[in-house]
């Protein structure tokens, strides 16, 4: 055995993971590699509640408010593709610590922003760091972790994905609500300086592999790619889809991203080593994910707005309602963590499949006499089979990865994840729109006087509508109008629903061809029964 791996002292405690020494435990390393990813992961829920408040001390409308969410998933697209190889030219915790170090600086701007334009170009200072923050962090945890524990750790991890962005609303809204907008900048302050100096000194040094030239042209071809169909799918339904700047951007996209994906097939030192899609279990595991993803959008987005607009419920209240999802949430990562170590991933993610795709196919029961308690109950069904699906899928997809592509191979997937989002999200608003569309011509066909099978009882309604002091039959057609609306709304939520419930369903088929992952051999120099004595006798389970 490697006794130099057990010696103790002031420099080297003798903690040891995959030949990484470290002077803190391994649990105690990762969770504090999480602060940075909890404050990305949070702050791309909790400004969205902050909108209205924006909006009216600024004195703007939304069409210029919207740019501070916009801008800040255009950065990202850019910035990401680039975390790979930055990783391994700086060494990962450099790169963590100064991606963090952006992002805090980038939230303070922001908290001081005096206008619209200040607040902008913040929230890009804060993309940049932000979304260089979560494959960087993901990254880590494969290097740390021995891969025979990588479930554990992974479902760790895959607690900052579900229930950061879960309780952002409820805490925006609590600080919108009681303190001030510009607290939901603040906040980021104290704790990204915190997570700095922890990182500092908790944070093991980790060299990354060898990172070759910079691929400039990659660069310039994934950004341009990346930034043209992220904004044509954040701007596409305002537009137009059929509109000329829609058009084109989609246009540059396709023809951006293929040069991109040429250069990288056929340069010897590519950005993003696009080769790793040669492993099934990374493929069909991204392939899973982007599905899941899709479909997981349509609760996530229409349910706040259900809750607020159409059940009349306050921000605050409605993130609060999300919450017991959330918790349940915190519970499944880690368990779904330990499932995926003893089983491997084909038998919970399936699992997970089902669940989801039938609590996502109830949700199209929902109308506006719905109880709140069953909503927060289909909801924490929901979470159940999400976290069944989530992290058993993102470990095994990662884990045949060898160790010097890591950094790459999480950068691809962040990009991924990203589109799939925002892909979802424009999908199931086009859906959303026409169907709204049609529901609502057709009730209003069913409710007009120029119905024929409603023509007397238009008038006798408006008469007795008059009589109890309702006021005039334009206050009577106006009530008309917001249930209408009210059932539109719900109607075409439902389709939506069904759709994705359906979709969900699809991704049992990548979910089939997935298997166990065969741990890429240890890289520390030791046999896999040696790396254990030295787990248990220096403490890494501490």
């Amino acid at each position: 055995m490697n006794d130099k791996a057990m010696e103790s002292g002031p420099e080297d405690s003798g903690y040891v993971s995959n030949g990484i020494k470290m002077r803190y435990p391994l649990w105690t390393t990762l969770g504090i590699l999480l602060i940075g990813g909890f404050m990305a992961m949070l702050d791309s829920s909790i400004v969205n509640v902050a909108i209205p408040s924006m909006m009216s001390v600024f004195g703007v409308g939304s069409d210029s408010i919207g740019w501070i969410l916009t801008i800040y998933m255009l950065v990202l697209g850019v910035v990401v593709p680039m975390s790979g190889w930055l990783g391994d030219f700086l060494g990962y915790k450099r790169f963590y610590l100064i991606s963090l170090a952006i992002f805090t600086v980038g939230s303070a701007l922001c908290a001081l922003a005096w206008n619209v334009p200040s607040l902008t170009a913040a929230r890009a200072v804060q993309a940049l760091g932000g979304g260089m923050i979560m494959p960087t962090t993901m990254s880590m945890f494969y290097r740390l972790t021995p891969r025979h524990m990588i479930g554990k750790a992974m479902g760790l991890f895959g607690m900052t994905f579900v229930v950061a962005p879960a309780i952002g609303p409820t805490v925006g809204g609590y600080l919108v609500e009681f303190v001030n907008w510009r607290w939901i900048f603040t906040i980021n302050i104290p704790i990204g300086i915190a997570g700095i100096l922890l990182g500092a000194l908790v944070i093991p040094e980790i060299k990354g592999a060898h990172p070759g030239r910079f691929d400039w042209w990659g660069a310039a071809t994934s950004a341009i790619g990346l930034f043209c169909a992220l904004f044509a799918l954040s701007e596409g339904s305002d537009w137009g889809w059929t509109s000329m700047r829609t058009i084109l951007l989609l246009y540059f996209s396709v023809t951006f991203l293929g040069l991109f994906v040429y250069h990288q097939l056929t340069t010897p030192e590519p950005l993003l080593d696009l080769r790793v899609f040669r492993n099934v279990n990374y493929t069909m595991g991204n392939l899973l994910l982007i599905i899941v993803t899709i479909g997981m959008y349509g609760a996530l987005y229409y349910i706040p707005i259900f809750l607020q607009s159409i059940k009349g419920v306050g921000a605050l209240q409605s993130g609060e309602l999300m919450m017991p999802s959330a918790l349940v949430s915190a519970v499944m990562m880690p368990l779904s963590g330990i499932l995926y170590d003893k089983v491997g991933p084909r038998v919970p993610v399936i699992v997970g499949i089902a669940i989801t795709a039938v609590c996502t196919l109830a949700y199209s029961v929902i109308d506006i006499g719905t109880s709140l308690g069953f909503i927060i109950l289909l909801n924490c069904l929901r979470s159940i089979g999400l976290g069944l699906i989530m992290m058993p899928t993102q470990t095994a997809l990662m884990a045949e990865i060898a160790t010097e592509t890591v950094g790459r191979a999480s950068a691809i997937n962040n990009v991924l994840s990203r589109v799939a989002a925002s892909l979802g999200i424009a999908a199931l608003t086009v859906i959303m729109t026409s169907r709204g569309a049609m529901h609502s011509a057709h009730l209003a066909w069913n409710l007009s006087s120029e119905n024929p099978l409603v023509t007397a009882g238009i008038q006798d309604l408006t008469n007795a509508f008059s009589a109890s002091g309702g006021g005039s039959s334009s206050a009577l057609y106006s009530v008309i109008g917001t249930k209408i609306y009210q059932m539109s709304f719900i109607q075409s939520m439902n389709d939506v629903f069904i759709i994705t419930g359906l979709v969900t369903l699809l991704a049992a088929i990548p979910a089939l061809l997935m298997s166990k992952a065969q741990h890429q051999k240890h890289t520390s120099g030791l046999s896999k029964t040696e790396e254990s004595i030295l787990i248990e006798e220096g403490g890494l389970l501490g």
